[in-house]
């Protein structure tokens, strides 16, 4: 299956919402919240023999890398609204 094809109708609605780029990193950002959603309730089974309580250390990296991934989409997103903001308030100057 086709990313384009399984999410065809929520890309369409953010490219047309927040640009072709940021839309397309919105959806990015959905997918890998579903990610983190389905691996920490995994975690829920799979617990840690060191440590009680917690979920094994394989299910924690994987939450870590996800976790860090979705916070880097965010700082690129905020980016590029802070850059065509920038482009738009120099545009008006301009005219």
């Amino acid at each position: 299956m086709s990313v384009y094809r399984d999410r065809a109708d929520e890309l369409e609605r953010l490219e047309f919402q927040m640009g072709f780029e940021r839309g397309r990193l919105a959806v990015t950002l959905d997918m890998l919240t579903d990610a983190l959603s389905l691996v920490g309730q995994h975690g829920v089974y799979c617990q840690s023999a060191r440590q009680p309580g917690k979920p094994a250390m394989d299910i924690q990296l994987i939450m870590n890398l996800v976790a860090g991934s979705k916070e880097l989409i965010i700082t690129v997103m905020e980016q590029i609204k802070a850059e065509k903001r920038a482009g738009l308030l120099a545009a008006d100057k301009v005219d």
